[in-house]
């Protein structure tokens, strides 16, 4: 096997609930794996991200404020 000096496409988002301060911009930015509980707060949908949502999970991962959303 090649190695073509690129890094896997992330295949997770996930969530650092200690720098989260429930903005829920990962939730108005990625619906289709986000939702927030009565307080605000993200729940994470852990299925893997498949080819067509990983750009709008690196556009929520980039806005989120307190940079808590991450792809893996």
């Amino acid at each position: 096997m090649a190695l073509t000096g690129r890094a896997p496409e992330p295949g997770l988002i996930t969530v650092d609930p200690i720098r989260c301060t429930a903005h829920g911009l990962c939730a108005e930015l990625l619906p289709e794996r986000v939702t927030l509980d009565d307080w605000g707060y993200p729940i994470i949908d852990g299925r893997p991200l498949d080819a067509g949502l990983r750009a709008a999970a690196r556009r929520a991962a980039t806005a989120c404020p307190t940079l808590a959303l991450q792809l893996r």
